[in-house]
């Protein structure tokens, strides 16, 4: 299974990339969060205001993608990790995953710094080690917006250090995620929007 079974609208609006027959696994063995990312990927836009409004804590792009996936019954999640060593504990704490459900996390990487992009990588490696996921998902953006920020003046929010495809596909290539299946997808300039 190939992403060319995704739906035509996502394969027109996002660049996509998967390791490790992510696709296959998403979509036969877990058919209700497979449909969840592709009808709220299907019903993203990125609009203009999200870009030109100054950031806070977290971008409008990652808490609407957020808020879409928790009415469907995603949440945010922390795993209790361990290792046990001759009756020793030894605490393995990882990172809240944005979006969890049923085996499936999901990141959402808007505007961060690129070694956030490390981190969830992993996290995936090691939650996947555990057998806690089976298949790690991440939305990022496209490197063509850079042209769009530029053009609205806010280019220097968006610089080259930040989380962006480029940034993240070579530490996939080079093993970051490890054994953990990935699906990653990446906002493309056609879905920007004016709306203000």
């Amino acid at each position: 299974m190939s992403v060319d079974q995704l739906p035509k609208f996502i394969k027109e609006h996002y660049e996509i990339h998967e390791w490790r027959h992510a696709m296959a696994i998403l979509r036969h063995d877990f058919t209700s969060e497979y449909g969840d990312i592709c009808d709220v990927l299907t019903r993203f836009r990125l609009r203009k205001s999200w870009i030109t409004i100054g950031g806070g804590r977290k971008s409008k792009v990652a808490d609407w993608i957020d808020v879409e996936l928790l009415q469907k019954g995603w949440k945010p999640k922390n795993f209790d990790t361990k290792i046990t060593v001759d009756e020793k504990v030894m605490e393995s704490p990882t990172h809240e995953v944005d979006c969890f459900k049923n085996r499936v996390a999901l990141e959402i990487e808007w505007n961060n710094k690129d070694p956030f992009f490390d981190r969830d990588l992993n996290n995936f490696r090691l939650l996947f080690d555990l057998r806690a996921i089976s298949v790690g998902v991440i939305i990022t953006r496209c490197d063509e917006l850079q042209e769009i920020f530029d053009s609205l003046g806010r280019g220097a929010s968006y610089g080259a250090s930040t989380t962006h495809m480029s940034k993240l596909l070579p530490r996939i290539q080079g093993g970051g995620g490890a054994g953990c299946p990935l699906l990653v997808f990446g906002i493309r300039r056609n879905l920007y929007a004016e709306d203000c």
